[in-house]
């Protein structure tokens, strides 16, 4: 298991859930297919899998 995830943004958050778009934002995705590098932890993983569907997360 690798101690860091890249994770992009695949889709845009308009039309999304409130809560989602704060998350996302919260995560340092601003813009449509940015990437960043978060750590793999619990929380990082939790917030991963509440916006599954607007981002693609691969090891990094």
């Amino acid at each position: 298991m690798a101690d860091k995830v890249k994770v992009t943004l695949i889709k845009s958050t308009i039309g999304a859930v409130p809560k989602n778009k704060k998350t996302i934002e919260a995560l340092g995705l601003t813009k449509l297919n940015k990437t960043v590098e978060l750590p793999n932890n619990a929380a990082t993983q939790g917030a991963l899998r509440k916006v599954a569907p607007y981002v693609k997360v691969e090891e990094a």
